[in-house]
């Protein structure tokens, strides 16, 4: 091993979204020779791309702010109670540049390849502007959602009109009034779409694959006096997101949903229904997500509102999912999609009956009919998280690669370490808290149980850590338990990889890609090993190389 060997950098971080943004924050405030590496030309990961109409938060924007500086707190006022894209930007740009943090970040970097130098432990990463870096420690901040897929359909690059996947939506206006818009697609992201462009477009037809829960974001504006009041009681805030199963402000309602009344549980469901977010989802009845009975009966009562807002008949049938119950994934939150297809201009192609059979030079051809389009948007979701992660070359011990090691199925240590890769962090990694939860209350924990643990190798004097082969199998085991125990475990979700859009993913095989024991849990889970030495890794205490 060679100690006479220069490092570029002490950790390098890939990613500068919301995860990489407080990750680096953290670092140089230590004064810790870090950079961020960020194939996009700018900050803001999701946020810098996803700029279609109606991309916006689902979480409430006080919750999903980040909580480490009261500062920050005090002088942002959000503009909506769940805002959108733009200001979600310009919030990211703005905590960056308070902290000046920019000055870290190299951007247009793509990594290609992370690989492990076992002779001399430490990683050598190749970017596309043809550099080779070096450091010790490396952080995939990499998004959960941020490999888009396209639809394995013949024809895609025949089509002559405009089109473009969701995530690529392009930074300049674009002008959809008059035009012919086909958007194929019903998922989260579909939906917002769908119900920001049906009053702007002259034609839209949405080409349906199957159906998904829907329930009203009830978006409102945020008043001075109100954002005032909202500053006044962020400890609370925070302290309630930090004791909820998925880190939002809303509770689970604590009554058993067999001791109380029908007429007792459609009050508390129409009163939650008609609030802001996702009150209807996580302030309901535990058992929902756990019980075949009591998910059905709140499935029954999704499924009426959906046809009370919805004038024809059989195209609320068609929105009414029926492989899956309501709850048992994350539920897109809608503005206005409903009522989307109450217009003379917006139809609804069930995939189902009439299949997709290719994209032609003027549009999209079923077996049932051709349609012709100015316009295709492709909202056909994302090889979700892990995709971000299989398209970086990375080689861990023995030249290993993760996308062999994760092919089947993810197997992690804490979702935030993996056995064989050593010195790899990942503070919103698969099977971690950060995948099904309020995002960055999830990453706040993830960054500083990570920056924790580099801080107790760097006072130990100690320069290797690894989970161990045991210590991985234990929490993937865990994860796998949780699953046995959700109604998720049966739905075709991105939570679970089920009926994968990605090359090479066994159709309706389940894969073990987020913890499901909620937020409090996995704290307390986190923090026992931290408190417990961090018996469960291997390190060594070697000489090293020095970062330049």
């Amino acid at each position: 091993m060679s100690t006479a060997l220069k490092l570029d950098h002490e950790v390098i971080i890939i990613g500068a979204g919301v995860a990489g943004i407080y990750q680096i924050q953290r670092l140089t405030e230590l004064g810790v020779n870090a950079t961020v590496l960020e194939a996009d030309a700018d900050l803001g990961g999701t946020w810098y791309n996803n700029r279609y109409p109606g991309a916006r938060f689902d979480s409430e924007s006080f919750t999903y702010g980040y909580s480490f500086s009261k500062e920050v707190l005090n002088e942002w006022h959000w503009k909506e109670m769940f805002s959108g894209q733009p200001e979600n930007l310009r919030y990211l740009n703005f905590v960056a540049d308070k902290f000046d943090l920019r000055k870290h970040m190299q951007f247009n970097c793509r990594v290609e390849s992370v690989v492990f130098d076992e002779e001399n432990q430490i990683w050598n990463l190749k970017v596309s502007d043809g550099r080779e870096l070096t450091s010790r420690y490396v952080i995939l901040a990499l998004g959960l959602l941020s490999k888009p897929t396209k639809p394995r359909v013949a024809g895609v690059e025949d089509f002559k009109g405009q089109s473009w996947h969701t995530y690529n939506w392009p930074h300049e206006n674009v002008d959809l009034s008059e035009k012919r818009v086909g958007i194929i697609g019903t998922g989260a992201t579909a939906i917002q779409v769908i119900g920001a462009i049906a009053d702007k477009v002259g034609d839209l037809t949405v080409f349906q694959r199957r159906p998904n829960w829907v329930a009203p974001l009830n978006n409102s504006e945020i008043s001075e006096e109100k954002m005032e009041e909202i500053r006044s009681r962020y400890d609370e805030i925070f302290a309630t997101c930090a004791r909820t199963p998925g880190g939002f402000e809303h509770e689970p309602d604590r009554r058993g949903f067999y001791d109380v009344t029908e007429e007792e549980r459609y009050a508390l469901w129409d009163k939650l229904y008609d609030e802001p977010g996702f009150g209807i989802w996580l302030s309901n009845f535990r058992e929902i997500f756990t019980d075949e009975e009591a998910n059905a009966s709140i499935s029954r009562y999704i499924a009426e509102r959906i046809r009370g807002r919805v004038d024809d008949p059989a195209i609320a049938e068609k929105l009414i999912p029926k492989d899956h119950g309501f709850g048992v994934q994350r539920v897109p939150m809608e503005t206005n999609y409903l009522e989307a297809y109450n217009r003379p201009n917006v139809h609804l192609v069930d995939l189902a009956e009439t299949p997709l059979e290719r994209i032609t030079e003027t549009g999209v051809r079923t077996t049932g009919a051709d349609y012709e389009f100015d316009v295709i948007i492709y909202a056909t979701g994302f090889d979700a998280i892990t995709g971000s992660f299989d398209h970086i070359d990375i080689r861990g011990r023995n030249g290993l690669t993760l996308r062999e090691k994760w092919f089947d199925n993810p197997s992690t240590f804490l979702g935030m370490m993996i056995h064989g890769f050593p010195n790899l962090l990942m503070p919103s990694g698969p099977q971690s808290g950060s995948a099904s939860t309020n995002y960055p209350r999830g990453i706040e924990i993830g960054v500083n149980w990570s920056t924790d643990l580099l801080q107790h190798l760097w006072a130990n004097d100690l320069h290797y850590a690894e989970a161990t082969e045991a210590a991985e199998k234990r929490w993937t085991d865990h994860v796998v338990k949780m699953y046995s125990v959700m109604l998720m475990r049966k739905a075709q979700s991105w939570f679970t990889g089920y009926n994968s859009n990605v090359d090479g993913h066994e159709a309706g095989k389940v894969r073990y890609f987020v913890y499901n024991g909620g937020t409090p849990k996995y704290v307390a889970t986190i923090n026992e090993v931290a408190e417990n030495g961090y018996e469960e890794l291997s390190f060594t205490s070697e000489g090293m190389p020095a970062a330049v």
